[in-house]
């Protein structure tokens, strides 16, 4: 019988520069050319986010002053510039390697049962840039991996693409008992933000975040806390499929993200989870056990509605979706990097326990939700 394969060492990284919410929403307020009902949105959209603090590779965009030629904000007039697209994607080429290169090293310097030499897979995963050879190959040499690891890159999926990494790691790990994947996102959002007069951009622009995370998965023995990946599923639901969408424009990379979307994976996550927990968990959603046997939630933060709308259907208590909230509150939405933060949140600072259950879940383009049944292995938290 094999090895259950693994997910552990889950480590996270953020850039230096950290952006205050209430100062953000008062430069996007106060932008030249602004209509009254925008800056009146801008306003909600800022306060409602249940963000205090996100991060970015751009230090420019804090208040104070760099003294360096402006390229996103002047701090002279206050204004948000729009650099071309070409530069913004320069800049995530610049930025964006060291920290791929950082989140993998912490992943590994983590555990000290897998070394460099260990790594037979990496799978990078990021939507705010493109460059090529791209970051699983700066990983690779790096980290002096061997040239003959596998490299794979999933790109531009959005903010559930973490989901379907872990997926292919853990697939990977099934045909070769003795892989040991390396698991890496980073998301520079912050590179798209732009001012603008449309409802979606503005709550897109209140909520994305830069971030790093990584870990290993891998079937090999191991005495640290992990999670044991059990089982995935993808889901659609395509009526979404215009409210939150991810395309390139000449002045940065354009997120949708309408209103409608917190509604629409209220009306489908029951249908979407059902088949994950199939066999598994009895009869999930039709006798109540599923808050019971499921402990903890790993849910992607996509905006505070969102999470409002999960915790209503699936009736979740407050302790369940605390280490989304916080993860939202600290470091806003980093895309497709965030669930991981969430999950470590969960291994680490939540009271996980040995045997207990994490129901894990993302949403992007599609509009789609990936999803994985979890437990937890060899840790011993408070059990709060």
């Amino acid at each position: 019988m094999s090895s259950p394969v693994m997910l552990r060492s889950l480590q996270t990284v953020v850039p230096d520069t950290i952006l205050h919410q209430d100062e953000v929403r008062d430069v996007f307020a106060a932008q030249p050319g602004l209509s009254r009902l925008a800056r009146r949105i801008v306003t909600a959209s800022f306060d409602g986010s249940g963000i205090d603090t996100r991060r970015t590779v751009l230090d420019e965009l804090t208040l104070e002053e760099t003294g360096a030629e402006p390229v996103f904000f002047d701090h002279t007039t206050g204004e948000l510039l729009s650099p071309a697209t070409g530069v913004r994607n320069d800049v995530y080429v610049r930025e964006a390697v060291p920290l791929f290169v950082a989140a993998a090293r912490a992943a590994l310097d983590a555990d000290p049962e897998v070394g460099p030499a260990d790594v037979t897979h990496v799978i990078t995963v990021s939507c705010t840039g493109f460059h090529a050879p791209g970051p699983e190959y700066e990983i690779v040499r790096a980290l002096g991996l061997s040239d003959s690891v596998q490299r794979y890159h999933l790109g531009f999926m959005g903010c559930y693409a973490s989901m379907p990494a872990l997926r292919a790691a853990s697939q990977f790990c099934a045909a070769d008992p003795e892989a040991v994947v390396l698991v890496v996102s980073v998301e520079l959002c912050t590179l798209h933000l732009r001012s603008s007069e449309d409802p979606d951009v503005i709550v897109a622009s209140s909520l994305f975040a830069d971030g790093a995370a990584a870990g290993i998965v891998t079937a090999r023995p191991s005495a640290a806390p992990a999670l044991r990946l059990d089982r995935f599923h993808t889901a659609i639901a395509p009526q979404g499929q215009k409210d939150m969408a991810w395309t390139i424009g000449d002045h940065g990379f354009e997120m949708i993200l309408s209103t409608a979307v917190p509604q629409i994976i209220g009306e489908t996550i029951v249908d979407a989870l059902r088949p994950l927990y199939a066999g598994e968990l009895g009869a999930p959603f039709e006798d109540g056990r599923i808050g019971e046997e499921v402990q903890h939630w790993a849910i992607h933060p996509g905006g505070r509605s969102i999470l409002d709308r999960v915790q209503d259907r699936l009736a979740l208590s407050d302790a369940q979706l605390h280490p989304a909230r916080e993860t939202l509150r600290q470091h806003g939405n980093m895309s497709s990097a965030t669930i991981l933060f969430v999950l470590r949140r969960i291994l680490e600072e939540e009271g996980a326990r040995d045997g207990e259950r994490v129901s894990a879940m993302a949403f992007g383009p599609g509009l789609t939700a990936e999803s994985a049944l979890m437990t937890v292995v060899g840790a011993e938290g408070d059990g709060r």
